[in-house]
């Protein structure tokens, strides 16, 4: 039985460790935080990747997480209401048959599928990989060494696994021109089901009611054509930062800085993608946002990652050798990726204009949601043919 081990436990790496275990894989996955990571903002599964669910008998469970988003609102830099539309029209999703959910929710559902039938060692990461003739030999930062067949990095954007295997993330990180600040706050609106958002050029603001509750997703969002510098891994500086752009702004804006400024589960990042030449070397493979990270502008990140993790199960269980199996899962996988890749150009334009005219020309698509930018092309990106592994 070949030994595996998955980096990474969050939607990725679950799905594919249930699929490899299907298979008949012995299972290893390693996650770097104590537990599986609950909470999030919410994520949609889409097209294709609710047909995976489906696979793994998790539909039920899913569908009753299901947040049921009725309604998208736009405001203006004073406040006023630009337009109103069902969150479908931006995302392209089929209402009654996508699904939204947080994250955390969708975690733990899958981790529930697995885990007793896979070893999960939490609070570890992989500090060193080696590579011979018939393995991998992995140090484990806690200490521990273990020798595996194949090493999947399931990560995300910032993976530690593609790090060791494929080089530096400078060199595989593609900056989209914005920077973003997430956190939770006080629904002192009274939202439900719905979302507001505010938009001056080149800006966003966005307070997002997952169902009905007593607390908030707000982003700050901004345009910034390089990646701030010294700002990264800095907390004081990234609430300085996302502070200091939108001072002077009205609306919301003042408190969910100061929201921001307080929160204990701030969550600040450059959007980007990772572009990759392959998603393997050797024995060890990428899958989900290590391997080809399509931005939240995407609205595609998870639903990719459940499909991506499928196919690559399944091509791994079809192919004696794993460098002919990872061909596979590229060759069937790559052009999928690329066309939802793709979409996060049309979804800046929608979310956060970057000019005045940009802004003008969305607010006036508000009034026939067919012309909002990228609205065509989703419609077309989540379809893919599952081959049947079983």
């Amino acid at each position: 039985m070949a030994r595996v081990l998955v980096s990474g436990a969050s939607v990725a790496g679950p799905t594919l460790a249930f699929w490899l275990r299907h298979h008949g894989f012995e299972v290893t996955v390693v996650e770097k935080a104590g537990a599986v990571r609950g909470g999030g903002y919410p994520i949609d599964i889409r097209g294709t990747a609710v047909e995976v669910v489906d696979r793994m008998g998790l539909l039920p469970r899913v569908a009753a997480k299901h947040i049921d988003t009725r309604r998208l609102t736009f405001v203006d830099i004073d406040g006023r209401e630009v337009g109103t539309i069902r969150p479908e029209e931006v995302t392209g999703g089929v209402e009654g048959r996508d699904l939204e959910l947080p994250r955390g929710d969708l975690t733990d559902v899958l981790y529930d599928a697995v885990r007793d039938r896979v070893d999960f060692r939490f609070g570890d990461s992989i500090a060193a990989l080696t590579e011979h003739g018939t393995g991998v030999d992995v140090v484990f930062r806690g200490g521990d060494r273990a020798t595996f067949d194949l090493v999947i990095g399931a990560d995300g954007l910032h993976s530690g696994t593609r790090r060791l295997a494929f080089g530096p993330e400078a060199d595989h990180l593609r900056h989209l021109g914005y920077c973003f600040a997430g956190f939770t706050m006080p629904n002192h609106l009274g939202l439900a089901h719905g979302g507001i958002t505010w938009n001056t050029p080149g800006k966003a603001g966005v307070l997002y009611a997952a169902g009905a509750s007593d607390r908030l997703h707000a982003f700050l969002t901004f345009s910034s054509p390089e990646p701030p510098a010294g700002a990264h891994r800095d907390p004081a500086a990234q609430r300085d930062l996302v502070a200091a752009e939108f001072a002077g702004h009205g609306w919301e804006i003042p408190r969910m800085v100061a929201a921001m400024r307080a929160a204990d589960d701030l969550y600040f990042d450059v959007v980007s993608q990772i572009h990759l030449p392959a998603w393997s070397t050797g024995r060890v493979a990428l899958v989900g946002d290590a391997a080809h990270a399509p931005s939240f502008l995407s609205g595609q990140g998870s639903s990719i990652a459940l499909v991506g993790a499928y196919v690559l199960a399944g091509e791994l269980a079809t192919h004696a050798d794993h460098t002919e199996a990872f061909a596979a899962y590229e060759r069937g996988l790559r052009g999928f990726v690329e066309r939802n890749q793709a979409l996060a150009t049309g979804g800046a334009p929608t979310l956060i204009p970057r000019t005045a005219e940009e802004l003008r020309l969305r607010d006036a698509a508000l009034a026939d949601p067919s012309l909002l930018p990228g609205r065509t092309s989703r419609e077309v990106t989540t379809a893919l043919a599952l081959a049947d592994y079983a």
